[in-house]
């Protein structure tokens, strides 16, 4: 018996081809819609703004070019934040990088320490060496850091401010003999030569002249395009750094042979290396961080101290309010005898205010770098894992929602707000990689205005805000020039 396939209904086969296609089609529909519902609760769809400029490069040169402007490197990131606002993205030395500038964005980001880390662009990591307290991996920083904390202790701190002091005295006491004094210049020297005694013993004037050329290319170094050309900034500051950890390997090799020994922070880690139930450094992690040292404490010091010294000269009623603090302090000093030190500093509420409001305004660190371990979602973008986000903290030092008149000089603003809120004062980072000099930086601001204002009345000759224009941190290019009167001449001619 055969099938008659010609009187079979065509529109019932039609029927059935088009159910197929509509239970296909179905099926797909619901299996793109899930694979999209399972995104959306993985991931934000949502990249932050902004653009990632030409192939390799990017817009690092529009980001090196910046550095030739009156802001200096911050001007890129103004720019591009009042184009895209908040957040924005852009590929800097072959890396995406995000700014955040929203004190909420900050507490997530720094607060986080497993979807964040610490990180700096290739050409500081070479400079400073992978060993650096700044570069190092979590694990190593943990180790390091435990070693180098243990160190800057209080009676570290004490020795440390009455060599400060001294060596500040007998400089500003030269002052008189000058037309005009480069504040910046000055507090280079100080620093310097308070750093090198403290940390190597190393005091011979030649010795630290040949050390401070090099810590200075160094620095011009670091925002070089890291090209190995012999005639580039960057190449001359690797040629730097290799002759200081010439000079600090042959010194620490003394040292471990006994063939001489100090009483100082290096003498002081040699040591502790022993006794140490976290291990000991090597030479290497013991020279990165040597140098690390002397660039943190001396260049973002000394641009501080020079902010200082503006912004008090722009605000002379602080100003005065801060001598006659500190004449009646001195007054008590001379009387009882005492020696200015650790204890002084703790007497100098207004003046700790002053640095405060300083550090808040200068943002010598405008922003902090941290690297993304792992997918994660901030204030609606979606930002990848190996991304670098950066915390815009000079935006956050002048967020009016946290700091009134954020643009006013105001170091009364910190006896309303004594505690400002977690993660919106950022002068010295915030967590586990707070910068471990803090107190010695503070100190060395406060010893120095101290016998600043208790010494001479000042006029800047120069009020050109514009920056280095080859310094990481925002430094005045002028440096800050000053004219002095000691104060006992001034108060004959009232």
């Amino acid at each position: 018996m055969s099938i008659n396939t010609t009187n079979s209904n065509p529109s019932i086969f039609i029927l059935h081809i088009l159910s197929i296609f509509f239970i296909g089609f179905t099926i797909f529909q619901l299996f793109t819609a899930f694979c999209k519902l399972w995104r959306s609760k993985s991931t934000t769809t949502t990249p932050p703004p902004g653009r990632c400029g030409f192939p390799l490069i990017g817009e690092t040169l529009a980001f090196l070019v910046a550095k030739k402007s009156k802001e200096g490197l911050y001007g890129f990131v103004k720019a591009r934040r009042a184009r895209y606002g908040n957040c924005f993205k852009t590929n800097i030395f072959q890396k995406t990088h995000v700014f955040m500038s929203s004190f909420e964005a900050s507490k997530m980001i720094l607060g986080d320490e497993s979807a964040f880390t610490k990180t700096y662009i290739r050409s500081i990591v070479e400079l400073l060496g992978e060993n650096s307290v700044l570069c190092s991996s979590r694990d190593q920083h943990r180790i390091i850091r435990y070693h180098m904390s243990n160190l800057l202790h209080k009676d570290m701190l004490m020795t440390f401010i009455k060599l400060f002091d001294e060596l500040t005295v007998e400089a500003q006491n030269k002052w008189t003999q000058k037309d005009s004094i480069n504040v910046l210049e000055e507090a280079f020297k100080i620093t310097f030569r308070a750093i090198c005694k403290t940390l190597l013993s190393l005091d011979n004037e030649s010795e630290q002249e040949i050390l401070q050329k090099d810590v200075f290319l160094i620095c011009e170094a670091m925002l070089g395009f890291p090209l190995r050309l012999p005639w580039t900034r960057y190449f001359k500051g690797l040629q730097a750094r290799k002759r200081i950890m010439k000079t600090l390997g042959k010194i620490i090799n003394e040292r471990r042979k006994g063939i001489k020994k100090n009483g100082d922070f290096l003498q002081t880690m040699l040591m502790n290396d022993n006794h140490s139930s976290k291990g000991f450094l090597n030479n290497d992690q013991i020279q990165d961080n040597i140098l690390t040292l002397i660039i943190a404490g001396q260049i973002t010091t000394s641009s501080a101290i020079a902010w200082m010294v503006k912004y008090l000269d722009e605000n002379r009623e602080v100003q005065e309010k801060l001598r006659n603090l500190q004449l009646s302090l001195e007054k008590k000093l001379n009387c009882s005898r005492e020696e200015f030190g650790y204890e002084t500093l703790n007497e100098m509420t207004f003046a700790s205010k002053v640095v405060k409001e300083t550090l808040r305004m200068s943002t010598i660190v405008s922003w902090f770098p941290m690297l993304a371990l792992k997918d994660i979602e901030i204030e609606g973008f979606h930002i990848k894992k190996g991304w670098i986000v950066n915390v815009d903290a000079r935006y956050i030092h002048y967020d009016d929602t946290l700091y009134e008149n954020p643009t006013m000089f105001n170091p009364s603003r910190f006896e309303k707000q004594e505690d400002p809120k977690p993660y919106s004062f950022l002068a010295f980072g915030t967590g586990g990689r707070t910068c471990l000099g803090m107190n010695l930086a503070k100190a060395m601001m406060m010893v120095f205005v101290h016998r600043l204002v208790t010494t001479y009345k000042w006029e800047v000759t120069d009020h050109d805000a514009s920056l280095e224009k080859h310094s990481l941190f925002p430094r005045l290019r002028s440096g800050c020039p000053i004219k002095v009167t000691p104060i006992s001449q001034s108060l004959q001619a009232n």
